[in-house]
């Protein structure tokens, strides 16, 4: 017969060496946790921040749905766009981008402004009903093909598309301004040639309008690539590094969402304004770090018009012009009952700086005044 076997029992200084072991075991890991790859520690220690961080790029990541393959794609081209910096050369340059029905009324005005700065600069003309005629020798043979363009129609945001495929074409254009045919310079060409190509941003206002004519005009068939918490307003009139510009010609994904649901007349009776949506929202979305959430173009919003507030001979003094280039804060107006007024300080590169550099709209009529003003308002 055969005698049961003894159970094993661990007596006391053999369950402190365990105990010792396993707390050595654990300490190593600790320490050599921050040498693993993000990847790696997440998936041995699934924390919170793992759950609330993306560490492929280290960038906040709210998702709360997964990306489609689409989604991904996007978002792997722009991370590895906004890898890209600058390359600042003797012959960088600002290219202004003209948006304009025919003829340039101010292109006098802008002659004298581009006048003695030849190689800083490059003029695309986007002529949307009728051949320019130049007065200009800066803007002649300047124009661009161009394409019907309809006010508040998606045809805004393609003619704005082919502006910046044109001007992407000259490698040494670095920074990138649209600008209309209502527009004029209010500070001298150095000082807006220095303040575009050494800021770290690009110049796109971007803020919550809790409002009919701002959140109001979202449409639920964005979904899911973009959410209404998302969804952002400003003015079309922006300028863009060379990096964000790049990011605008490769996406076709948000591009195409806007094409689709952002448009007037759409069910519900909205008339939502792509113009106005699509490139505050998506730079919301894909790098809200890199945008000022002002535009550098003044614009006076202040009647609650439909249209901005235009400027007529009367208005003309050198205390207006003196006036648009000191004001260092840009105020964003709400469209709901209450007309929030929110104040955005513009800071260049960490200092409070003057927000404008240029300002619309502008009467045809004001032309003689404001060459007048010209030299002596515009601060250098």
């Amino acid at each position: 017969m055969v005698a049961p076997r003894k159970q094993t029992i661990l007596r006391g200084p053999t369950w402190i060496i365990v105990l010792v072991s396993v707390a050595c075991l654990f300490l190593i890991v600790l320490l050599i946790h921050p040498l693993l790859s993000p990847t790696t520690a997440c998936n041995l220690f699934p924390t919170k921040a793992c759950r609330i961080y993306n560490y492929d790029d280290m960038r906040p990541n709210d998702f709360s749905r997964e990306l489609s393959d689409d989604e991904i794609e996007s978002r792997v081209v722009v991370k590895e766009m906004l890898k890209i910096h600058p390359l600042m050369t003797k012959t960088s340059k600002v290219a202004f981008l003209f948006m304009s029905p025919g003829s340039l009324p101010f292109e006098k005005l802008w002659h004298i402004f581009f006048q003695g700065h030849d190689g800083k600069f490059s003029i695309y003309v986007h002529a949307s009903k009728e051949k320019p005629v130049h007065v200009s020798r800066y803007f002649a043979g300047r124009d661009i093909r161009s394409e019907p363009v309809g006010w508040g129609k998606f045809s805004m945001v393609e003619a704005e598309k082919r502006l910046l495929a044109h001007s992407l074409l000259d490698p040494d254009n670095q920074h990138f301004v649209l600008l209309s045919e209502s527009c004029v310079p209010v500070r001298h060409f150095e000082f807006v040639y220095n303040y575009l190509l050494f800021t770290n941003v690009s110049f796109i206002e971007c803020y919550i309008d809790p409002g009919p004519h701002g959140n109001g005009r979202y449409i639920h068939h964005m979904l899911p690539e973009v959410e209404e918490k998302d969804f952002r307003k400003g003015s079309q009139w922006f300028s863009l590094k060379r990096q964000h510009a790049i990011i605008v010609m490769a996406d076709s994904l948000y591009f195409t969402k806007f094409k689709y649901h952002c448009r007037p007349n759409m069910e519900g009776g909205k008339n939502c304004y792509s113009d106005e949506h699509y490139l505050p929202t998506f730079f919301n979305m894909v790098d809200p770090g890199g945008i000022a959430n002002w535009s550098v173009t003044y614009v006076d919003w202040s009647e609650g018009k439909w249209h901005p507030r235009s400027f007529s001979a009367q208005d003309i003094t050198h205390h207006l012009m003196t006036y648009l280039a000191s004001i260092d804060e840009s105020p964003h107006i709400t469209s709901d009952p209450q007309r929030t007024v929110l104040i955005t300080p513009c800071m260049w590169n960490g200092s409070k700086r003057p927000c404008y550099l240029f300002a619309r709209k502008f009467h045809p009529e004001t032309l003689d005044k404001l060459m007048h003003l010209f030299p002596n308002s515009s601060t250098s």
